[in-house]
Parts: structure tokens; sequence; C-alpha cells
């Protein structure tokens, strides 16, 4: 693959998976592409570096990018090449804006609050941009990961897409101006790299209803991503908790909680909730080429799982968007690891783990929810 023609992988649906793996492994790479995934979402804010931040050194204070970690993500890259697998780099952390996970379970929303973070995160990008421009198994760079310039504001998480106009209107020109913000890293990464496609994920963790109020950035080799794990009461692991709890459990398709209302949740639920980001699109002449559904799942042991699955999945492949389920073969927790369908691990599973054991787990690739993915990605 050419450099110029980076973009030109995308012009046609590319059907890919997320690995947020703690330890990365050319054996994960290889059973990706067995699985007939085309590309990988890679993060690396997981993996252990020489110092507090992985490839930044310290995120307090960025420096440069640190020669040893720049290696090892080489090599992950390489894995990626050997198996013909193309990889959109994905952080999970920038400066000033640390990962909930590595930030001690607490926010991290400097970022959003001064713009001097907005600088360091530019000539951070620049340097990762510089080092990293010539290689041909990076189709795109993910700017940041499910990005919040909207918490603390007072705007709700859940709802519906009207409540972001008079939300970007009072906060338009500021440090939570994610699009702004944007147009500034992507105009740093340009300076060194002219071919590299960048995915920008939308507000209030990729929300793709976080969209409607965005201008369409200045940059043409842009690629927009959402994540999609609405209704959330339904796809979350508490859903699953709530059996233990002597709670029903939601199911889908059925009725569902979102925004304070209860309502029937199926396929056309699921269009008709979308909807309005497709118009946006539409609006600013966005082709399908251009979008993506970056990250979608559900804790695979909720009652309709696999339906939910299959429905999300025929709405991209008839909106003829680029997708990228989440996840595959995660080797910290087991919940979206959709190749061992409803099954629980066990406790010798686990007794194993504590033992700093690597366990094999117990696939059933027979299992409805695999089947659903597996269809597609062997289609395409």
């Amino acid at each position: 693959m050419a450099l110029a023609s980076k973009a030109t992988f995308w012009n046609t649906p590319q059907d890919g998976t997320n690995q947020f793996n703690k330890t990365p492994t050319e054996d994960w790479f290889a059973a990706a592409a067995k699985a007939d995934v085309e590309w990988v979402r890679v993060t690396f804010g997981k993996w252990k570096g020489q110092q507090r931040d992985f490839l930044a050194g310290n995120l307090d204070n960025y420096q440069g990018l640190v020669k040893e970690d720049l290696n090892t993500l080489k090599t992950v890259l390489g894995w990626a090449e050997k198996y013909h697998l193309k990889v959109v780099l994905a952080p999970l952390d920038l400066p000033g804006s640390r990962w909930t996970q590595n930030n001690g379970g607490k926010k991290d929303l400097r970022l959003w609050e001064d713009k001097v973070w907005w600088q360091q995160s530019a000539r951070y990008w620049q340097d990762i941009a510089q080092e990293l421009k010539d290689n041909k198994t990076i189709v795109a760079y993910n700017i940041i990961n499910e990005p919040t310039p909207e918490f603390g504001t007072g705007l709700a998480e859940h709802g519906n897409s009207s409540r972001y106009k008079s939300w970007y209107q009072q906060h338009q020109g500021t440090s939570r101006d994610l699009p702004a913000f944007y147009n500034t890293v992507i105009a740093a990464i340009r300076e060194v790299d002219s071919y590299t496609p960048v995915m920008v994920d939308a507000g209030w963790y990729a929300q793709p209803l976080a969209f409607t109020y965005w201008p369409k950035l200045d940059d043409s080799n842009v690629l927009y991503a959402f994540h999609m794990y609405e209704p959330f009461d339904f796809t979350n692991r508490s859903n699953f908790l709530r059996k233990k709890a002597g709670k029903e459990q939601y199911t889908y398709p059925g009725s569902i909680p979102y925004a304070g209302e209860v309502s029937h949740w199926d396929k056309q639920a699921l269009e008709n909730w979308l909807n309005p980001f497709f118009a946006w699109a539409e609006k600013h002449n966005i082709p399908d080429s251009r979008i993506v559904a970056a990250e979608f799942g559900a804790y695979r042991m909720n009652p309709g799982t696999s339906e939910y699955m299959g429905d999300l999945l025929d709405i991209f492949e008839e909106q003829g968007i680029h997708w990228a389920f989440y996840s595959f073969r995660e080797d910290e927790w087991d919940g979206y690891d959709y190749e061992m369908g409803n099954k629980p691990l066990g406790w010798k599973y686990w007794q194993a783990v504590e033992k700093g054991e690597n366990p094999a787990r117990p696939w059933d690739k027979k299992n409805p929810v695999w089947q659903e993915l597996q269809e597609v990605l062997i289609d395409s």
C-alpha cells in the first residue's frame, strides 16, 4: 500500500475489531487474521512503559516520545503487517487527559479545562506522526478514545440530539470545543504527515448523537467515529448482575430504560436512535465511507446479546459504513469475548489467573453471538 493510498483503504466497507489488551502478543494478531478481521483499532494505554505513561513518558509534562516504548509499538505494528492487518492507532490518554483506569479511578479533565494541554497534545501527536508516517500498516490516527468535554457541565449524558445545540453555543471557542481541539491537533499532524487519515471520536464517550452540533472539520481526510452501547441499561454488565440481586434482567428486543423513560428497543428503535447522526453526516456531505462504528458490543451473558449484535451488524452493513466490534480476546476481562458465548469461565480459571498463570479460555465458536460476527466477517 503506497502512502498516498492509505485513504483509499476506507473507500469500501472494512470490518475490524478492537485490541485493548494489557499485553500484546503476536498470537493475538495471528488469531484475528484467522477470524477474517481486516483492521484493528490498537490502543497502547495499558501497556507497561519505561516511565509513568507508555510512549509519552509523563502526560503531566510531555517532553518527547520514549524511544524504548516506540520500539515496542513498532514491533507490534510489525506483527500486524505480518498477518496483513491494517491498524488504527487509538491512545486512551493524551497530555492533560489520562484514562480513568490509568488515573487511580479519577476523572482527568484538564484537557477540557485549559488549552495549554491542547498544545502539548498537538505536539505529542505530531511526534507520533513524524515517527510513523511511513508505516504502511497504519491507516488512521484516532486522536483520543471517547473524549468527554461535556463532563461536569450539566449536560445530560443520555437523551435526544437537540440537547447539544444550546450547550455548544455556550462552550464554542472554549477549551471544551471538541471540533476546535481536533482542528488544532490535525493541523499539527499535517505539518509532518499529509497522507494518513485521522479518525475523530464524538464527545460524551463517542456517542453518535454528540456529532450533531459539529461543523465539518477543516481537514478533508477525516473519518468520523462513534461507539455504540445503547441502550446502556441493557448492554452493560450491571444488567447481568440484576439477576443476582433478585431483579428482572432487561432483554433485547424488549422494554428497556433510556434517559429516564422505558420504551421498546428493537432494530427499528436502534435505527431511529442513530438516524439524527446519519442525517447530520448527510447534511455535511460526509459519505458513508468516512463513517466508522469504531466500537460496539454488549456484555456477552446478557439475554439477547446475539440479537442485539445481529441487528447492529445489519444496520451497519445496510448503511455501508465501517465497523469494529469490541472486543477480540481481551486479556484482562472476558465480558466481551464473544467466542465464549454466554458461558462463565468458572472458578478454576480465575484461580489459575490469581496464581499468575495464563490459562486457555474455553472458546465455543458455535455460539450465536460469535456466529453473527463470523458470518459477516467471512462474507466481507
